[in-house]
């Protein structure tokens, strides 16, 4: 008898149909995932990964979608095998979450708002008759610990704003797996997850696989992840997959010029480049003249001279901006009717100071502060304690009127684009409101310029300007944001996981752009982020935090060649060990 695979697609196509025009995602793909197997796409944001995959749930509305496959076949046992594309909604009501599960990218437009987090992984486990009620909290405890978790009845109690990006993530993934489905597809499931709890998801999920023999299609743009975890790779590249095989065959012998290109993307973690190549220079590049000679040349590596000059350069000035002894709490009421009070400290006595035209990257596990110390340093959210002092004036001190001209001046992109841009909103309009607010850039004729210039810069073209915040995929919102906190020409910008959604070209692209735009307006960043290769690119110190407290704080060069803290070798030791640039 021949093998069955669990799932097999033969000419997916899917296209969208707008009033303005007709967009195909998908052009014609076909491919199939065995029992047991981990089938990994990577590709540019917008190449159709996450599309595909939507369709095999049936989650695309048509209108505007329209899908079209020859089957979509789905192996419920030995004796039953289903095309998913016949069955009724109803039908496939049956399937979701039981037999084929996901985890989607934004798992805060994923989750319900005003539904506890225990509660909506529960709604699962009772919908699909896995457990009688009484048994579903300790089955959703134990689940919600299984992917590190370790405030369990807290996350149980808790609503989805109460959480950090990664403890949202958690939430999704605990959701995902509370069935044990037969294929559980996973869109970008550790994107905002540190890379320890990364490490220890991506074996869970290896662990269950072994376990209940269940398939993953896993979407990543981080190789890195690809090459430890998956058995065969798909590449897409507009709509179409342009290579496939093994992951040594794709990591070790890749055929096509965009699949080298992805690889070589990726910022190195042992040399730091002053530019990254793109998949556009590498695709231009001639035969004889390879990116690598281009890239790793003297004129283009970050050496001591280099290094030297900057540090003097930085620190011999006066801070413009310090910290001193900051402390942030939220009062969580518990117990009966509310009346017992737990008081958390998210940023406990954090010190710093931060330089004008300085990189500080920030670094971390999900949940140790980060994003609450960079919503305080905004007063976004209030400090409990301590000083802020900025040009002089301490602006915990501030009123809200009082710090509202300084807005312009210290800007955050937000680590979630879809839930910071209105969704009814054209992405235009979204980008100019900044300039209205501050009275920048004059008119609307060049506030409408400047809007188009800042998409451009990002990776975007005109056409974006006209478009709502649901007509792009997640990596396009996010350069959107990124946009949209350039439009007011910030001194400091705090990038709060701003390259987290990223394909590997497009975060060069970013991270080229940042670069770029810090030397010209001489802005200083404090950057967020879980991702090491990025922060060692960037930033001229690192600041590692755990628990509220900063962990470690150092020149980057200092802090991966000679981390003092154990915390910091064990984040770097947990990052996936790739030579990127072999194959060139």
């Amino acid at each position: 008898m021949d093998k069955v695979a669990l799932l097999e697609i033969k000419n997916l196509k899917i296209s969208f149909n707008t009033k303005r025009q007709s967009l195909t995602a998908v052009k014609g793909i076909s491919f199939s995932i065995e029992p047991a197997e981990i089938v990994a796409i990577v590709g540019e944001s917008g190449s159709g990964k996450s599309v595909a995959a939507l369709s095999i749930m049936r989650l695309l509305n048509s209108p505007p979608a329209s899908i079209s496959a020859d089957y979509i076949k789905f192996q419920i046992n030995d004796d039953t095998v289903l095309d998913l594309n016949s069955l009724t909604e109803k039908q496939m009501t049956k399937m979701r979450g039981k037999e084929i599960s996901m985890i989607f990218q934004e798992p805060m437009t994923s989750l319900n708002p005003v539904m506890k987090c225990g509660k909506q992984i529960e709604e699962a486990l009772l919908i699909h008759k896995v457990l009688p009620g009484k048994k579903a909290k300790g089955k959703v405890l134990e689940l919600l610990e299984s992917v590190g978790i370790k405030e369990k009845e807290r996350i149980y109690s808790s609503y989805p704003h109460q959480l950090s990006g990664g403890q949202k993530q958690r939430v999704m993934i605990a959701m995902a797996m509370s069935c044990n489905p037969k294929l559980l597809i996973a869109d970008e499931p550790t994107t905002a997850l540190d890379v320890t709890v990364q490490k220890k998801i991506l074996l869970l999920l290896k662990e269950l696989r072994d376990r209940t023999k269940m398939s993953l299609l896993f979407i990543s743009h981080d190789l890195g992840i690809v090459s430890e975890f998956a058995d065969k790779v798909l590449v897409m590249y507009k709509g179409e997959i342009i290579e496939s095989g093994t992951v040594h065959e794709i990591f070790n012998n890749p055929k096509q010029a965009y699949t080298k290109a992805l690889l070589f993307c990726r910022p190195p973690m042992n040399t730091r480049l002053k530019v990254l190549p793109t998949l556009q220079d590498f695709i231009k590049a001639d035969i004889n003249d390879p990116l690598k000679e281009k890239y790793f040349t003297k004129t283009n590596i970050v050496g001591p001279r280099d290094l030297e000059i900057s540090i003097k350069r930085l620190y011999d000035q006066k801070p413009l901006m310090e910290l001193v002894d900051l402390n942030t709490s939220f009062t969580q009421s518990t117990g009966l009717f509310w009346r017992k009070a737990k008081t958390l400290k998210a940023v406990d006595s954090v010190s710093f100071n931060l330089y004008e035209g300085e990189v500080l990257g920030l670094v971390g596990e999900s949940g140790s502060g980060k994003s609450t110390l960079a919503r305080t340093i905004t007063k976004l959210v209030k400090a409990s304690k301590g000083s802020i002092v900025y040009k002089g004036n301490d602006i915990v001190k501030f009123s809200e009127k009082e710090f509202r001209p300084l807005r312009k001046e210290i800007q955050i992109i937000f680590q979630d684009p879809y839930a910071s841009l209105n969704p009814r909103m054209r992405i235009g309009e979204a980008i100019v409101e900044p300039m209205i607010v501050h009275g920048l850039n004059g008119n609307k004729i060049n506030r409408k310029e400047k809007a188009i210039e800042l998409l451009k810069s990002v990776g975007l073209d005109e056409d974006a300007f006209y478009k709502y915040p649901h007509e792009f995929s997640g990596g396009q919102r996010q350069r959107v944001s990124i946009a949209r906190a350039l439009s007011v020409e910030p001194k400091v910008l705090i990038c709060d996981e701003c390259v987290s959604a990223l394909d590997v070209n497009v975060q060069a692209q970013v991270l080229n752009l940042l670069v770029k735009l810090k030397d010209e307006f001489n802005l200083t960043y404090l950057f967020i982020t879980h991702d090491l290769s990025v922060v060692r690119f960037i930033s001229d110190r690192i600041m590692v935090m755990k628990h509220g407290k900063i962990e470690e704080l150092g020149l980057a060069e200092q802090v991966f060649n000679h981390p003092h803290s154990s915390y910091t070798k064990e984040l770097l030791d947990a990052v996936p060990k790739v030579d990127f640039d072999k194959w060139l």
